[in-house]
């Protein structure tokens, strides 16, 4: 316990009888501001750091290899090849790292694999350095970087359970969600400004100097073995089989990771923003409202974790995800509705909103709904759903956008999402039940 908060009995009451000015001030806003209780304890504090990091570092790499493959190629095409190049080896490695977590020593699998990436990036700077210049070269190194991804990523995330207890995990996921999202903005920014300024190998470098921190991170952490009684000793088919039985059992389990699928499936529109762009809001500027588009919905995300103290400490984690969900199919609709650039990008934030909620509360139900020997696999098939629903939500708006129109397209998905997740929650009544 921290001893700052806990003051013996000759200074309480003095304390009690005249309080600090602020004092009521702080505890208001530690109701709406992030919740941070989960840094209170070293070894998680230790993770998240790492990830303060990490997540810029590591889309310095995403931005730098498509880049330099259409450096080489002049085609946007072989930068959508390099997409698929990786998505495979990251689905089918992030399966098996699930089982791997459940059957050894989660902080020994974390360095192994956090290893591995910075060797990899370190492998990306050598061949920029040296202008390698090899599509293929770029595509199997992407395509290691990701199979390393896939086994490091359930490790991760399976082992917040064992750092911090179970009425902390929404302000955790709240806390990790938060710099991911981060990331996604800031990193891709540095990116652009730092490529003409220092080139594209540095930024590998950057990378690989990052995931650096991420090892020292998690050399510091407790050991973090299989749960006692466990009866996995190996990783192998039949323990992925039994981690989808397993999921197949409990209802609540499924229908998470249904609502996810429902939510990104229909109601992540990103494929028709350069036509939006392009066609409906080309008076405001292509390049202007191309980059609002995107960046819409992760500001949103991140001003709701910045304030996720208003959410992390509700219980009822499954009408939290029904709510979320539905608000995010809303919002979605309301910016395909909107031919006005702003009103639309606003919309987009509120769905950055939602999503943010819907990240925190899932994730929590996926930790404490799931025994520990079961974590790394749930992890694993949450990180396939995480990866390739948004991957079928662009053949399936991209159809839909040339068919009907992109406005069309984007409006019926949100209102898609809303129809099938409030139908959901009527039929199977086991996830708006569920409370931690």
């Amino acid at each position: 316990m921290d001893t700052s908060e806990s003051p013996d009995s000759s200074t309480a009451a003095p304390a009690a009888a005249a309080p600090a000015p602020d004092g009521p001030v702080r505890r208001d806003r530690r109701r709406w501001a992030m919740d941070t209780r989960p840094l209170r304890r070293p070894a998680y504090r230790r993770l998240w750091s790492s990830t303060v990091v990490t997540a810029v570092g590591s889309q310095l790499t995403a931005v730098a290899v498509p880049k330099q493959i259409y450096d080489i190629t002049g085609s946007s095409a072989w930068v959508g090849y390099a997409s698929l190049a990786g998505l495979l080896p990251m689905v089918v490695f992030a399966l098996w790292g699930g089982a791997v977590a459940d059957t050894v020593d989660r902080r020994k699998l974390l360095l192994v694999t956090n290893s591995g990436i910075a060797v990899t990036s370190l492998l990306f700077w050598l061949q920029a350095v040296t202008r390698f210049d090899s599509v293929g070269a770029l595509m199997a190194l992407l395509a290691v970087q990701q199979a390393f991804f896939g086994l490091n990523s359930p490790a991760r995330n399976a082992s917040i359970a064992r750092l911090v207890p179970a009425h902390e995990l929404p302000a955790a996921g709240a806390l990790g969600s938060t710099v991911a999202q981060t990331g996604l903005v800031a990193g891709p920014l540095l990116a652009g400004a730092l490529i003409p300024v220092v080139g594209l190998p540095e930024l590998y470098l950057a990378d690989a100097v990052a995931l650096c921190v991420a090892v020292w991170a998690v050399l510091r952490l407790p050991p973090l073995p299989p749960a006692a009684g466990s009866g996995a000793r190996r990783a192998g088919l039949r323990e992925i089989a039994a981690g989808f039985r397993y999921i197949a059992r409990h209802k609540v389990l499924l229908l998470s990771f249904l609502a996810d699928v429902i939510a990104m499936v229909f109601g992540m529109p990103r494929a028709l923003f350069p036509q939006l762009a392009a066609e409906t809001y080309a008076p405001y500027g292509e390049g202007l409202a191309l980059g609002l588009l995107f960046a819409a919905v992760p500001v949103g995300a991140v001003a709701g974790g910045l304030f996720s103290g208003t959410f992390s400490r509700a219980r009822r984690h499954g009408w939290m995800v029904v709510g979320a969900v539905t608000a995010w199919g809303a919002a979605v609709a309301g910016a395909g509705l909107s031919g006005d650039l702003w009103i639309a990008v606003a919309f987009l934030a509120a769905a950055g909103v939602a999503d943010m909620v819907s990240m925190v509360f899932r994730g929590a139900i996926l930790l404490s709904a799931a025994t520990d020997e079961m974590r790394g696999r749930m992890q694993g098939v949450f990180t396939v759903v995480v990866a390739g629903g948004p991957r079928l939500a662009d053949v399936l708006h991209g159809t839909a956008g040339s068919a009907f129109g992109p406005r069309a397209a984007v409006t019926g998905g949100g209102l898609l999402v809303v129809a099938l997740m409030l139908g959901l929650a009527a039929a199977v009544p086991a996830l708006r039940r569920y409370r931690v």
